[in-house]
């Protein structure tokens, strides 16, 4: 047995050295950093706890709050009625189906930041087929890109979900004489429940993150209405040169996506009834 548990060890040990080196140790320096002044060139100084309450002072930062907010609660209930309604579309098999699963899927294979750039070409005044007339890109914009980039792979992790669920269960409901709706409802929704806990959870952190549609598309304009938090951390440490208020945020950022994923182990822990 204990042969076995120092080979056990020696097999998960590079794996741990490159958890604790790309994960744990930045993690900690992110923390150390939020606690000083720390600027790009010079040398830090404990300010501690002056980067977080700096964060409540930071207007920018309560409207990128909030609008990020607001885009994550849009983006997410948009994308899973989408995703959720093409899983459905393909969920059977039938003539052509794989071609709509493949065509559906494909997007997810253009890099995030080139579909962005895709999108910006698409709207060029001088090279686009749908020009903004000066105008520059909004939110409308940002969401198409996430909806035709990611509803495909949401959708195929949702079609995961629904073909896991036995067709002996369909057969009986049908023999009960449950409609379509009953079925959806009383089914395939609660057996779907870990499935789609995931994939909400997914959606809400990716959500969260924006950065690279709205830094390429615009800028966080007009007036900063499009800034997201993650274009704040952005400016604090690229723009203003102060690493330690952009850790602040970060580590901000990083303790709400916690939660979000506290709730997701919760609901996903949970059997259905």
């Amino acid at each position: 047995m204990r042969r076995r548990a120092v080979t056990g060890a020696l097999y998960a040990t590079p794996a741990a050295v490159l958890v604790g080196l790309f994960f744990v140790v930045p993690l900690l320096l992110v923390v150390w950093m939020s606690l000083h002044r720390w600027p790009l060139l010079g040398t830090p100084r404990l300010n501690a706890p002056g980067n977080y309450t700096g964060i409540v002072d930071n207007t920018l930062v309560s409207s990128a709050a909030w609008f990020t907010l607001r885009y994550t609660v849009l983006i997410t209930a948009l994308l899973f009625v989408l995703a959720f309604g093409l899983a459905l579309l393909v969920q059977n098999r039938r003539p052509g189906v794989g071609f709509f699963r493949t065509a559906f899927f494909l997007p997810m294979a253009v890099g995030f930041a080139s579909a962005s750039l895709l999108f910006l070409g698409l709207l060029s005044d001088e090279i686009g087929p749908f020009p903004t007339g000066g105008d520059s890109p909004g939110l409308g914009s940002a969401v198409l890109l996430v909806l035709w980039r990611f509803a495909g792979f949401n959708m195929l992790i949702l079609l995961t979900g629904l073909q896991a669920i036995p067709l002996d269960v369909y057969e009986a409901a049908r023999i009960d004489g449950a409609s379509r709706w009953q079925v959806f409802g009383r089914i395939t929704l609660p057996l779907m429940r870990p499935t789609i806990a995931l994939v909400l959870t997914m959606m809400i952190t990716g959500s969260l993150l924006a950065f690279d549609q709205f830094w390429i598309l615009t800028r966080g304009g007009p007036d900063n209405s499009t800034t997201s938090l993650v274009m704040v951390i952005y400016r604090e440490a690229f723009v203003r040169l102060d690493l330690g208020s952009a850790a602040g945020v970060s580590v901000v950022l990083l303790v709400l996506l916690a939660v979000v994923s506290s709730v997701q182990f919760a609901v996903l822990r949970r059997r259905p009834a």
